[in-house]
């Protein structure tokens, strides 16, 4: 699972599930699941009711007692009508509550005796109780998108989401990861209508207008891994080898699918390569649904992505925002479908190893630089998201939903890459090998994990795990030096101040002038010193934690000349950024502004983006041969980012001769470039920009809108708010740029006056729609709340359309508070 990273005021608002106010639910064990049976096989045949919203479905499951012998079975189902109950034709008789289904077998049937029961029954997905979480919106695991097709801008579809334990919500099953089945399905879905399931699809079987897929799956694999994806698709076909490699798009997103998904192939062959572990299963599809209710889930050979995956060639040019979310669910085909976490509460298993291997990826694909701010952004993600009191291997949750965090994807794949740096290469990829190997097909715990690393490794790797997968937190380090002259040696101080103490090894990089010594030292305690000698002159910069590795927070008292240094010679990109946004406060200094203006030529773009960002053209030092520097880079940088930054640092000059560079800029393919390129325009020549803005097609307009919406607004274009008002509250709430979130408060006020009914109507949608979605981050309330000041607004301003706009937010307060 890739989840959708909500970082703003939301995720502070989630209120969990209610518990019995004498029960601490952190105090509740959370065990891994007894197994009492093991499922053996699952066979499904199901078509689907459109307009009630639910699935036709009959089931063969075959199991058998795990070790004890038994008479009752009891299966997970959410919210179904039961019809029948057979065991070799025979009914049996059962007890159901709307979520366990007990069958009374009809005998004691001991361990490794196997029965196959058949039911028949209804699943109603929108009858069912349970609520999602921060990483999955919604939890009914049936869904089914403009079943009426009321919608004519929307595509009917049906998809399902299996985790956590909502594969039960569509057919009956023992729903926990610890859990594996082969599987079989039957499809019977309108014949305009593609199917896409797990494993290969054995059979196509055509019944007037209807059809019947016909989908197997030898292998075993868990229940919340189970999927059916219906609709009206494109199958762009590709291939890893001989395993068929195909992705499911709407015919618009045909053309540019494999622009978009083309690289799965190399990443197939990739992992493979990395774990030792052949790709195991017998395709790779991939398949993007409207309305999906998180990032993206790895459904074993059937992955599902949101939207957000679909991308223009515009955008495509600038980045592709679902690569490494591409390669997550490819990674979680090793770890996840084939070894499988055994608890929820031993998630990291699962989701670490997918988050780390989008550093993976990108260390391969586009170097190590690369991979870092790809790592220190994740790190952030973690320190930002308050979760230090949290351990990686959680016993005590509230809800299994609560595990899907910052800590099990961000920092558990930082812990595994000090674990990788720890042991080497060589260890860190045959250990994850012979977990694989040694678990394939069947779920594990960590310690698992750590009996790998510490057969390959010889190490004991309990002091590790210990503290980084049983313990909470990280380490705060305050570093200071004491430098002796005389002796020529320079002592590192190294004291840890949090609560628990934590070890690790550390690389220290001392420079003298481009001259660069490493030094790997161990820091066994909280307060610890490393002394090492010097030739010539005493050093000119000290780096602790020189290559990234550890997570933790390093505090250090540095002077402008140690950043600048820093800047200059460090080869790590955090330590970079971190010298650059510290000189950047200097700009005043000439030595600090010349740094900046170099950092503009770095081999890595988004050190040359954050330059560009950051220098100060306004100051004295600013000389025209930087500004043509600039100038160089807007128009020829290989990284069309770099080429909008260096435009957006223009525009603030608003130089009437700089208008050839924005005229190019707005032939740009770069939707980025064309962006920047129309707000620097609209500061020169507004006539022009406003122009050209009403000329770019509405598709464009849509993946622009924010630029966009920065020049209506300043025009106070009344004609544009209906455009401005679709996704306002995105922009406030969901934007992690707080400039982004500014502008749109800005629109959400101009609105709320307006006298624009269409706008105001466009605006309250929004505000229901984003409701209903983050409902359990209590944002039904924030938007009523919204709506409420909207109609003080426009009783103040008192407009033409006073009574009809008060009367449409009212209405929209309803619906909302339903």
């Amino acid at each position: 699972m890739k989840y959708s990273k909500i970082v703003t005021l939301i995720c502070f608002l989630f209120v969990g599930v209610s518990f019995s106010q004498t029960i601490d639910p952190l105090s509740i064990y959370r065990a891994e699941k007894e197994k009492k049976f093991d499922l053996v096989h699952t066979k499904l045949k199901v078509d689907f009711n459109f307009n009630n919203k639910t699935l036709n479905g009959e089931e063969w499951v075959t199991a058998k007692p795990h070790f004890y012998a038994s008479s009752v079975f009891e299966l997970d189902a959410k919210a179904m009508i039961i019809h029948a109950i057979t065991l070799n034709n025979k009914d049996l008789t059962y007890t159901y509550d709307d979520y366990t289904l007990k069958i009374n077998l009809p005998k004691v049937y001991k361990k490794n005796e196997t029965f196959t029961i058949y039911i028949r029954y209804t699943a109603q997905p929108e009858k069912v109780r349970q609520q999602g979480s921060a990483a999955i919106t919604d939890a009914k695991g049936l869904y089914f998108i403009n079943a009426d097709g009321s919608d004519k801008n929307k595509p009917t579809q049906i998809w399902t989401q299996g985790e956590t334990e909502s594969s039960s919500c569509w057919f009956p099953t023992i729903d926990s990861p610890n859990q594996k089945t082969t599987q079989e399905i039957y499809i019977t879905v309108p014949n305009k209508y593609k199917t896409l399931s797990n494993g290969t699809l054995m059979s196509q079987e055509n019944k007037g207008n209807q059809r019947t897929d016909y989908w197997k799956l030898d292998q075993k694999h868990a229940p919340y891994l189970f999927f059916m994806g219906v609709g009206e698709y494109e199958i762009v076909k590709d291939s890893y080898k001989n395993i068929p490699v195909n992705y499911y798009v709407e015919p618009a997103y045909k053309e540019v699918a494999k622009d978009i998904f083309g690289l799965t192939p190399e990443m197939i062959g990739f992992f493979a390569k990395i774990t030792g572990v052949e790709y195991p299963w017998s395709k790779y599809s991939q398949i993007v649904g409207r309305d999906y209710v998180s990032g993206a889930m790895e459904n074993t050979t059937a992955v599902i992505h949101g939207e957000r995956a679909y991308q223009m060639p515009g955008q495509l040019i600038d980045d592709n925002v679902q690569e490494n979310t591409i390669a997550h669910e490819i990674f979680h085909h090793w770890f996840g479908n084939l070894v499988t976490t055994e608890s929820w509460s031993n998630l990291t298993l699962n989701e670490s190893f997918a988050n780390y291997s989008e550093y993976l990826w990108r260390e391969y694909k586009y170097g190590k630089d690369n991979a870092d701010a790809h790592l220190f952004e994740d790190i952030t993600g973690y320190k930002n998201s308050q979760s230090e009191d949290k351990k990686l291997v959680r016993f005590q949750y509230a809800d299994k939903e609560d595990m899907f965090d910052a800590v099990s994807y961000n920092k558990g794949g930082a812990i595994l890459h000090m674990l990788r740096k720890y042991l080497g290469d060589e260890a860190f990829f045959e250990g994850l090998n012979v977990y694989l190997t040694e678990n394939k097909y069947k779920a594990a715990e960590v310690h698992q994990l750590r009996l790998a690393f510490e057969k390959v490794s010889g190490k004991d790797l309990n002091w590790f795990f210990n503290q980084w997968y049983f313990g909470s937190g990280h380490p705060k380090v305050q570093v200071s030096y004491d430098y002796n002259t005389l002796e020529k040696t320079v002592t590192i101080n190294i004291y840890q101040t949090q609560q628990n103490e934590f070890k690790f090894p550390l690389a220290i990089d001392m420079f003298q002038g481009d001259k660069r010594t490493r030094y790997n030292v161990f820091v066994d305690g909280n307060d610890a010193s490393f002394t090492f000698g010097f030739q010539g002159k005493s050093p000119t910069l000290l780096l602790v934690n020189a290559d990234g590795v550890v997570l933790g927070d390093f505090q250090e008292n540095k002077v402008l000349s140690d950043y600048v240094n820093q800047l200059k010679y460090a080869q790590n990109y955090v330590h970079k950024r971190e010298a650059l946004l510290e000189v950047a406060k200097s700009q005043e200094n000439k030595d600090a502004f010349e740094a900046i203006a170099n950092a503009m030529n770095d081999d890595f773009y988004k050190i040359r983006l954050l330059a560009l960002e950051n220098i100060n053209l306004v100051n004295k030092f600013s000389k025209r041969n930087v500004i043509n520097k600039i100038k160089r880079i807007a128009t020829n940088d290989k990284k069309t980012l770099v080429q909008a930054a260096a435009i957006e640092t223009l525009g603030k000059l608003t130089d009437p001769e700089l208008r050839p560079i924005f005229l190019k800029a707005l032939e740009s393919k770069s939707y980025t470039v064309l962006g920047k390129a129309l707000v620097a325009m609209y500061y020169i020549d507004k006539a022009y920009a406003i122009k050209k803005s009403k000329e770019i097609p509405s598709e464009v307009k849509e993946i622009i809108k924010t630029p966009l919406t920065r020049i209506y607004l300043d025009e106070k274009d009344e004609t544009e708010m209906v455009f401005i008002a679709k996704d306002v509250l995105s922009g406030m709430f969901l934007s992690n740029d707080k400039k982004v979130q500014a502008l749109y408060k800005r629109a959400y006020d101009q609105i709320s006056i307006s006298n624009n009914t269409m706008a105001i109507q466009n605006l309250v949608n929004d505000i229901v729609a984003k409701g209903v979605e983050f409902k359990q981050f209590n944002f039904d309330k924030i938007g009523i709340n919204l709506m409420r000041e909207m109609v003080q607004k426009q009783n103040k301003a008192n407009t033409a359309n006073k009574i009809k706009n008060v009367a449409i937010i009212k209405e929209a307060i309803g619906k909302l508070a339903k």
